[in-house]
Order: structure tokens, then sequence, then C-alpha cells
């Protein structure tokens, strides 16, 4: 593989065989914040100009493939809430970024090592197919955190394992393995942790072989309007998200988290 570019956190390399693999590298966790998916969106953008890509292969470095937004920085009243770096200083949310990146042409494939989290679900919900293991964890923990979920997911999830399955999940925020990530279509192929890349890639290669011109109509007719979706939720999940942030049970979910303990929510 050759190098592509480096855009931020995100490094990119492009083999001979029209795969590109895109790698986030903010280990062991990467925390995302509006600059990661700005510059994921700016890379993907740049390869989906370049005739020699044809699919993507999006994995990250570390311990977790995306654990989300970064909840455990004080901020400067001393508490622990929502990030401050969710809007650049460009003004711009990180939604708007994430609805770039769903705009995008070229086919994804994910590798999903250990968690991906909160955002981080929606995150790996962008592509149209995701590699995981037995040990990886798929989790909407947002309601455990008196929290409204994000990243799209109001318009990804139930596309991908049923409207009562999504429901469940954002009512719950449960963690869900590797194995019933496949059983209920979380992800598409269960392989061990350490053939994560390897199969992501095969998989790619797969895709890849078929006529790109075909592959990307087909993508097209399929994904429909998911970008439009993911663009009217986000605006959705944002404001409810603004709301939901200044409630006592929001503040509580965050501390809790931070102090590994069960929340005691009064609906406040």
């Amino acid at each position: 593989m050759a190098e592509f570019g480096t855009y931020g956190d995100i490094a990119i390399e492009l083999g001979d065989d029209y795969v590109a693999t895109a790698e986030i590298r903010r280990g062991p966790h990467n925390f995302f914040d509006q600059q990661m998916i700005a510059d994921l969106a700016s890379g993907f953008e740049a390869l989906d100009q370049d005739p020699g890509c044809r699919v993507i292969v999006l994995c990250a470095e570390g311990k977790n493939f995306c654990a989300g937004a970064d909840f455990s920085t004080k901020r400067d009243g001393g508490d622990r809430g929502m990030p401050s770096n969710i809007s650049g200083g460009t003004g711009r949310h990180l939604y708007d970024e994430a609805v770039r990146l769903f705009r995008t042409r070229t086919p994804v494939v994910a590798a999903v090592q250990g968690q991906a989290v909160g955002g981080g679900l929606g995150l790996a919900l962008m592509p149209d197919f995701r590699v995981a293991s037995p040990e990886s964890k798929f989790c909407a923990n947002f309601a455990r955190l008196a929290f409204h979920h994000g990243f799209g997911l109001s318009a990804t999830l139930p596309r991908i394992v049923g409207q009562q399955k999504a429901l469940e999940l954002l009512y719950t925020g449960r963690r869900v393995a590797g194995e019933e990530a496949l059983a209920i279509g979380l992800c598409d192929q269960l392989v061990p942790a350490e053939d994560l890349r390897a199969a992501a890639h095969a998989f790619a290669t797969e895709i890849a072989a078929s006529g790109p011109l075909a592959v990307d109509s087909i993508r097209q007719t399929m994904r429909g309007d998911l970008a439009d979706a993911v663009r009217a939720a986000t605006d959705r999940e944002k404001a409810e998200q603004d709301r939901l942030s200044s409630s006592d049970d929001f503040k509580e979910g965050v501390k809790a988290m931070g102090e590994r303990r069960k929340p005691d929510f009064t609906g406040a």
C-alpha cells in the first residue's frame, strides 16, 4: 500500500487492489470530536475523486474502534458534561460533518475492534458493512446517561436492526457482543480479533472486483435518501441533546459513569 494522505488523526493508504485503508489514530479509545469527523469526511471525499479507489476499509488503532465523545474531561465549572469540542471553531457542529461523511459515495467496510459506544456506534453504522469479533461490543448508551442519542442513529439503527430492536437498544443502552450483533445484523461477519483487518480487507477486495459503475449505481439506489434522513435526524437529535444537557439527570448520569456506579435518576 502507498500513502494517500493524512487528514489530522486519519491516515489513509491506497493499495493497487483498489482498496483504501483509513485508520483513526486516537488510540486507545479513539474518542471523536468535530475536527476528527471533519477530517474523516475530507479524506473520504478525496477518495471519492480517485479512480484508484473503489472501496474503503475504516479501522482504528488501539483498544476500541470508537468510544464516542469524551465525557470524562472536566469543563470550566469543574463538572463533567457535554464536551466543548463537539462544535468546532468554524461554528460547524460535529453532526454537520457527519452528514458530509454520509454523503460520500465510496463503499465502506468497517473493522470494529473492542467497543463502538454512543456516537461511536453512530460512526460504525455509517459504513455499508461491519466486520467484528466475538469480543466486539456495540452500545447506544445515551439513555444510561439520561441523554438523547445522536450521530443519526434515529435513521441508521432501525434500517439495520429493525424498529423494535432499535427501540430496545436505545431505551436500555445495553451492550451487544459480537455473536448477538451478527444475529441481529449489527455486523456482517464475525472473525477472531486478530483477523479483523485482514477479513475486512478481503471483504473489500471482493466488492472491488465488481464493476465500479454498477456498484456505485446500486449503492445510490439502495442507500437512497439515507444522507438526507441523517440530516433530518441529527437536526432533531441535536435539539434534544441541547435540551437534556441542562437536566439534573444528565449531570448525574455523566457523574455516575465517571464514578463507575449505577446512576440515581430523579426525572428532573
